[in-house]
């Protein structure tokens, strides 16, 4: 696995978490709403999504029956 998505609106989390796997090599993609993380998945490959629960918008798990509809990415 080399390519993750986190869809997480706090930011500040997300930049904690991408200097840690940018430092063992991984990419992240950050997206802070839960449309935007979903469109991203529709439109290119990724290893692992990292996904909040409480999201703006929909809750994390609304998200995750929208992903499961067409993909078996693994997500935490």
């Amino acid at each position: 696995m080399e390519k993750i998505l986190m869809i997480d609106d706090d930011i500040e989390l997300t930049e904690l978490v991408n200097e840690f796997l940018t430092s063992k090599k991984y990419t992240l993609i950050m997206k802070h709403n839960p449309l935007e993380g979903l469109d991203y998945i529709e439109k290119n490959e990724i290893d692992l999504i990292i996904l909040d629960i409480m999201l703006p918008e929909m809750d994390g798990f609304q998200v995750l029956q929208k992903i499961r509809i067409e993909h078996s990415t693994p997500v935490i």
